[in-house]
């Protein structure tokens, strides 16, 4: 089974985030607290933590949050998911996948800090369905 290991907000777009363990969701909303939340398609980011470990290995110097991601998963390689993909988080939160990756005009402040940024080709972006509260630890799984 798949978990969540960090739930990360910011108070600004195109900024790192800082994981806060735990948040809540909002219906058709996003993250209680994040820039990012609003209703649009890109309520709430999330990004695979094996991509993270691999630009890691690779030499990066990066904490959780640095990408930009709200919702770090370990398990699930988040990018191969179709648009479409329905996500439950504890049999109770869903999320739907609308956007995989995004395109990236310029460098952000988060490229300028870590000398890349992953976001743009590992990350997926999702709406709210269901909206509930998140925290490090839950399970995550693809719904069928």
């Amino acid at each position: 089974m798949a978990k969540i290991t960090a739930v990360c907000i910011s108070e600004k777009k195109g900024t790192q985030k800082k994981n806060v363990y735990e948040g809540i969701l909002i219906d058709d909303f996003g993250l209680q607290g994040d820039a990012h939340a609003g209703k649009w398609h890109r309520q709430v980011s999330l990004i695979s933590k094996q991509k993270i470990d691999e630009f890691i290995a690779r030499g990066g110097n990066v904490s959780q949050g640095d990408f930009g991601e709200n919702i770090i998963v370990d398990g699930i390689d988040c990018a191969k998911l179709p648009v479409g993909t329905k996500l439950t988080i504890n049999n109770d939160i869903i999320l739907e996948v609308t956007q995989i990756g995004k395109e990236c005009h310029s460098h952000c402040n988060i490229y300028h800090a870590v000398g890349d940024c992953i976001m743009p080709r590992e990350g997926i972006f999702t709406i709210v369905i269901k909206g509930g509260k998140v925290k490090v630890g839950d399970e995550i799984e693809i719904l069928k």
